[in-house]
Formats: C-alpha cells, structure tokens, sequence
C-alpha cells in the first residue's frame, strides 16, 4: 500500500516539522469562522500543550451531539482533535492516559490504531460501524483520494457524517506539482480544486458537501510562491452524510428544538443553514433527508411537504460551497503565523 507519495509525507511530518510554525502556509493558523462552542473551548483548553504544538490541522473538526457516537479520526497526527473528540463522547499514544485522567474518565474512550486511509479494514475497521468520520488536512496528503473517501463511506453507518476539513485549490492543480516532494508535505499538490470535491462525493454515494467555514491560505516562502503562481489555496471545512437509499426526498417544514449542546437559541449546521428555535423553515429535500435520517433527528420536528424541490437543478452552480467565496465573504478570518516574514 506504501507508495513514494506516503513516503515522502510520513518523512516531511516526521523529520521536517517540529511545530505548525515550521509549515510554509498559515494552514495550520486559520481562525474559526464562528465562535466556538463552550464544551469545545473547555475540552481544548485540557489538552496536552505538547500535543497541540504539534497540530498541523488546517480547520476545526468537532461537530455538534457526539455523545454515544463512535467516532473515527484519519490520521490523528498528534491527536489533538481525537482527545477534544473525546472529551465531548462521554498524537501520541503515550498522551491517552493524561488525557483520560484529565477528562475524568475511569477507562480510556481513545485507541489508536495504526494502517492506511485507503485499507481501513486492514485496520480492524468494521464496515457500517461508525457514527462520525472527521479527518483535519490529511486528504489533500492522499494519491489516491477517491479510494479513501470510498473506504469513509463503507465504515460510516447510514446516517453517519463524514466532516472535515482540507486544502483546497482554486484549480485542477498542474502534474508537474506532484513532482515537487515541498508541495506534496505542504498539501498543495494533492489539493482538490474544491468543484471536483462535489463530484467524487456524489459518485461514491454520499450527499452533497454542506460548507461549513472558508479561509484564504497564505504562502509564506517565497519560492513555493513562485511554484504555484496563478493557484490560489484556501481551507475548507465540510459535512457530508452517509444517507439511506430508500430515504424519501421532499421538502419539509422544520422547527429545531433548541436542543443541540451549545446551541440553545440557534444551531447553525452550515454557512448557508441556521435554525432558530421554535422558527419554522422550509428546507430543500435533501437536507431534510439529512435531518431526518441522522442523529440530528431528535432536535427537530419535522413535517414533510408534497411541493417540489426547487432547490434541484440539472445544472446546479454550487457556488455556495466555494471556500474561496466563504472567506471572502467573512474577511478570510486569516491568522497571522509567526513565520510570515520568512
């Protein structure tokens, strides 16, 4: 399963970078687009400072109502996002005791296993075993994209959610950029132009991506600059589920409860979605097979309509789901990294 793309990425995080700081992108530093929720900010903050130094994500990957969900990370790297992830269920293997002390637990909920993305049974990874599947920038490290986005598939449980966060590329990114072993450690060879994002996830069987933030990534060194020239990268964090076959596809009129953890007055499941509670709103077909279908079902009443779905297109723009678009919009929501006069 190894090729020379694995390779060089497994030397690139392990011998290269020591800190998100050594990373030639401010990837690592992109700034939540909301405001994030108190049980997010308690369980980060509990973290080992060791293990977040070593965080080389490039979004936030914590849904919302995780409790009792089984919830896989893709390739933890420090495990900074594992250990917040399972704070909120009820990266180093040597950090799960102090975080299971940490957290209060009298048995650890964390286990990490070792494998590939793209053979995740070979990992003792049961198919239509998982709730969540988050992945924080490890896709855009992947060769073979289409094969790991169809093993999250497999393993996810109908009505599960694939979320997470990548790279993205303004562009199809040229050939000559896969050559380049800088381009592949920093994300930037292996990252999807964001349209084909909707098109592999489509294919596979899941929903449409639902965006959840956007940011402007910026190059910091020079000569990568001159190697991408015309590519423009931004992070893009996306919800995406696993949804029945047979599920109905109307529209409907739903009224959120008020009942998602953190989100007593409004859940906002999307840039483009919030609920406020006891407000009822029409949504489109497929989000209400989403929220029908999901765990999220329990925190709304929801009543299916006969009126066709608008929202459907032969030719849907999906300008919406931009990442570029989204930070624009939100002023990029860019954090300056230390290296940036480098």
């Amino acid at each position: 399963m190894s090729s020379a793309v694995h390779e060089n990425v497994k030397n690139y995080y392990g011998s290269r970078l020591e800190t998100s700081d050594d990373l030639q992108t401010n990837a690592a530093c992109v700034m939540p687009s909301r405001p994030l929720p108190k049980s997010v900010c308690e369980a980060l903050k509990q973290v080992h400072p060791d293990v977040c130094k070593r965080y080389f994500g490039c979004g936030l990957v914590i849904p919302e109502t995780l409790e009792g969900c089984t919830v896989l990370d893709l390739v933890s790297g420090s495990g900074r996002d594992c250990y917040v992830l399972s704070k909120l269920i009820v990266a180093s293997q040597k950090y799960v005791q102090y975080h299971q002390e940490k957290f209060g637990y009298s048995l650890p909920n964390t286990v990490f296993v070792k494998g590939y993305m793209e053979k995740l049974s070979d990992a003792g990874i049961q198919n239509n075993s998982l709730d969540v599947v988050v992945s924080n920038c490890v896709i855009c490290l992947c060769p073979d994209k289409r094969t790991v986005i169809s093993e999250a598939y497999k393993v996810l449980k109908e009505g599960g959610e694939l979320y997470y966060s990548d790279m993205y590329a303004s562009e199809v990114v040229p050939d000559s950029f896969k050559e380049d072993p800088v381009l592949w450690g920093e994300g930037m060879a292996g990252a999807l132009y964001w349209r084909d994002l909707i098109t592999l996830m489509n294919d596979i069987g899941f929903s449409t991506p639902h965006l959840v933030a956007g940011s402007h990534i910026v190059v910091h060194n020079p000569e990568i600059q001159r190697k991408t020239g015309d590519v423009k990268y931004a992070s893009g964090t996306y919800r995406i589920f696993k949804l029945p076959q047979n599920s109905i596809k109307t529209r409907a009129l739903v009224t959120y409860k008020g009942t998602v953890p953190d989100c007593a007055e409004c859940f906002e499941f999307d840039a483009s979605h919030s609920f406020k509670t006891n407000a009822p709103v029409e949504v489109g077909a497929e989000m209400a097979a989403i929220l029908q279908n999901t765990r999220f079902s329990t925190n709304f009443n929801i009543t299916m309509l006969a009126t066709p779905d608008t929202d459907q297109s032969s030719t849907p723009q999906y300008c919406h789901l931009s990442p570029f678009l989204l930070a624009d919009k939100l002023g990029s929501s860019v954090k300056q990294c230390s290296k940036t006069g480098h």
